[in-house]
């Protein structure tokens, strides 16, 4: 499925910029009986961290568009349409019925999908007997559960580093202000040390916006990872099936091979 890359972060930044002109358009309207604006517009208090709080919070614009595009990402491919396609498992399921594994193994190969992987990889072990075809499934089944959730991992990450930046910016912009009070030798009133302080704390909230939906997101997508491998799983299982039929109404720990072998007298033919 294509997916959404540029467009997503123009979208969101278009979107991060209406609301930061509407907020600041609000901010900056006069208070009823007032000559003047009652607080500095929100533009005018973004800005107003210099040359290092317009740094940090650039970086947490990156940060939460980034944040943005994985949860497109992930709403586009966590889907059960995408990990185990319902098509694909009847079809595999009737190939191994009929006993034609080097076909099943084909189609697994030219449709690549969570489902796919796994019985793939159990069909690779069919002479080793069912016991080698379910430790190949479980081990595979293993390796895409971790790679999903490392897909999603980044969403915590985010999470986790967005409150930090912030922090980081309003330190640094208390340390700015204190410094400017040793300078005056404590000649700046409370309003000027208030002023620098709640300058310094625009970082700490634009770093918490970030990071609280990151994390409730990372939540979603965790659970929803969890069902989807559980259910692929029960796929798996009923897929494969048929082959577990067949080595128990033989009696044999092995199978036939992925590739067709050449038929003789003797060589026994799940098929029949």
């Amino acid at each position: 499925m294509k997916r959404f890359n540029w467009f997503t972060l123009t979208a969101a930044t278009g979107l991060l910029g209406v609301l930061m002109f509407g907020m600041s358009t609000v901010a900056q309207d006069p208070a009823p009986g007032a000559s003047e604006p009652a607080a500095k517009g929100l533009m005018d208090i973004v800005f107003s961290g210099g040359l290092t709080g317009m740094a940090i919070l650039i970086l947490l614009l990156g940060l939460s568009l980034t944040a943005v595009y994985l949860v497109v990402d992930h709403v586009l491919t966590l889907r059960a349409s995408e990990i185990m396609p319902v098509d694909l498992g009847v079809q595999l399921r009737e190939l191994l019925s009929s006993g034609k594994y080097r076909e099943a193994d084909t189609v697994c190969r030219e449709t690549p999908c969570f489902l796919s992987f796994v019985i793939s990889h159990g069909l690779g072990e069919l002479e080793g007997g069912w016991s080698a075809v379910e430790k190949a499934m479980e081990d595979a089944m293993a390796e895409q559960s971790a790679r999903l959730f490392r897909k999603i991992e980044y969403l915590s990450v985010i999470g986790n580093i967005a409150p930090m930046v912030g922090l980081l910016g309003t330190v640094t912009g208390m340390i700015f202000a204190f410094q400017q009070v040793a300078a005056t030798q404590g000649g700046a009133g409370a309003g000027d040390l208030a002023e620098g302080i709640y300058q310094a704390l625009v970082t700490t909230v634009g770093g918490l916006i970030v990071a609280i939906p990151s994390l409730g997101a990372f939540a979603i997508f965790r659970n929803r990872v969890d069902h989807l491998v559980a259910e692929a799983s029960y796929v798996a299982q009923h897929t494969m099936s048929p082959v577990k039929r067949a080595a128990r109404s033989r009696g044999k720990q092995r199978l036939a091979p992925t590739a067709p072998p050449v038929q003789s007298e003797n060589s026994p033919n799940l098929a029949q």
